[in-house]
């Protein structure tokens, strides 16, 4: 059991079933009244944000989440199966649970899969991956003014913005947690 007075940031804890992680908190000691927490914290399943207050005495049972690194195998059109490393088990998973890392994974490529009550909840890709740049359009020569981007396809098929000098067939370094350009590789 955790008190919401020994509340932390990434400190995960349940309420009515439901797996939570802190990700701001305030103790509030006001002139009058009970102190209290101020508490932000995000549902793990489903990803919503809820701020509410907690006497500090309040206790919740802990959330174990389990993460494992997993290795995106491939997509059979309606699945996409990734394998334990340790005991070369295989799950597969939906396209709701993968929606926001598969457009930067290829096959083979390793994940961070999170278990919460042995069911996986969240897919996070490498915080940077090299890509391939399929579709661009062409940099028009003399076009330099600073900080000036296009539109540009991945092989994996997510679009980016890069530099007007990135061209088809240039391997690119991708930040996954925003989706940003970062250099050419």
């Amino acid at each position: 059991m955790i008190s919401a007075g020994d509340f932390r940031k990434g400190n995960t804890f349940e309420m009515n079933g439901e797996p939570y992680v802190v990700l701001d908190f305030q103790h509030v000691k006001p002139g009058k009244g009970a102190a209290f927490v101020r508490t932000k914290y995000k549902n793990l399943k489903t990803g919503s944000i809820r701020e509410e207050a907690f006497n500090p005495s309040d206790k919740f049972p802990r959330a174990h989440i389990e993460t494992k690194e997993m290795q995106y195998l491939y997509n059979d059109g309606e699945l996409y199966y990734f394998m334990d490393n340790e005991t070369y088990e295989q799950i597969p998973l939906t396209f709701a649970e993968v929606e926001d890392a598969i457009k930067f994974l290829k096959e083979n490529d390793s994940a961070t899969i999170k278990f919460y009550q042995g069911k996986p909840f969240q897919v996070d890709p490498p915080n940077f991956v090299e890509l391939t740049i399929v579709e661009t359009e062409p940099g028009v020569k003399g076009d330099t003014a600073s900080n000036v981007t296009k539109s540009a396809t991945l092989e994996t098929g997510a679009v980016i913005q890069v530099p007007l000098f990135i061209n088809e067939g240039d391997i690119v370094r991708v930040d996954t947690r925003d989706g940003e350009y970062m250099s050419r590789a």
